[in-house]
């Protein structure tokens, strides 16, 4: 930058000497001439084997798949060197779980700026939650009301619960329910959702409890297939009908 300004600088001192040191003289009158220049066209680009154009292709597919994950733009230099480096085997420049974590961290990014508002709805819901009568909050940071408590044994995380229940979004709209199926879920409860783990574990059976369980014990970052979107604080309503030892349900399964 500083030889930049200093080279600028040399055309003005210059004409500020000659400035002082030359008389005045008469000017003439010239005809200005317009020079007409013309932009060189880049060169298209030409395919010239099917190498060439499967080249292209695995550009223009790792791109859009890459854009519609929400990345608009890379280090192309840097991302041709890791193309050839791993074509010729060269030792990589970091390491593949290093690799792995870069992309993570680089997504995961993107998806939290993306679904700000998703991570904010929830947060705030949840503070005001806390505060309503009845409402429990676990050092996991979930939340739960009893709306009815039952007099059976407690479940284990090993154990497969049978169930009743509805699951909604913030917003009231309900994407699952066994309830509107007419059908009790049997699962094991170490299969599920952290959120469910260690709810249902606090119930008896013949209780019917409410949960608030936030994204990060939910589905996280990731959501649910197209119902429930990612970074979601969710709500259940679980009812407990009955606890199965895993002794017992291999031999049921059996």
């Amino acid at each position: 930058m500083k030889k930049t300004i200093i080279t600028l600088l040399l055309p003005l001192c210059s004409l500020a000497v000659l400035a002082q040191t030359k008389k005045p003289v008469a000017k003439k009158t010239t005809t200005a001439t317009k020079k007409t220049t013309s932009v060189a066209k880049p060169n298209p680009v030409t395919f010239k084997s099917s190498l060439d154009s499967a080249s292209y292709s695995f550009g223009i597919g790792m791109a859009s798949s890459m854009k519609n994950e929400g990345l608009t733009a890379l280090n192309y230099d840097l991302l041709i060197k890791g193309l050839k480096d791993a074509f010729a085997g060269t030792t990589p420049l970091i390491s593949e779980e290093n690799s792995r974590q870069a992309i993570s961290n680089l997504f995961k990014t993107m998806s939290q700026k993306k679904f700000a508002p998703n991570i904010a709805e929830g947060k705030a819901f949840l503070e005001k939650n806390k505060t309503q009568p009845g409402v429990q909050v676990t050092p996991s940071g979930l939340q739960y009301q009893v709306v009815t408590r039952g007099t059976g044994v407690k479940p284990a995380a090993t154990d497969t619960v049978l169930v009743h229940y509805k699951g909604s979004l913030l917003n009231g709209k309900e994407f699952d329910s066994s309830y509107s199926r007419n059908e009790p879920l049997a699962l094991p409860l170490n299969g599920v959702i952290m959120g469910w783990t260690e709810g249902v574990q606090l119930m008896q059976t013949g209780s019917k409890y409410k949960f608030f369980i936030p994204y990060n014990l939910a589905y996280g970052e990731r959501g649910a297939g197209a119902d429930i979107p990612p970074y979601s604080t969710l709500i259940f309503e679980i009812e407990l009908l009955k606890v199965t030892p895993p002794a017992k349900a291999a031999q049921q399964a059996q």
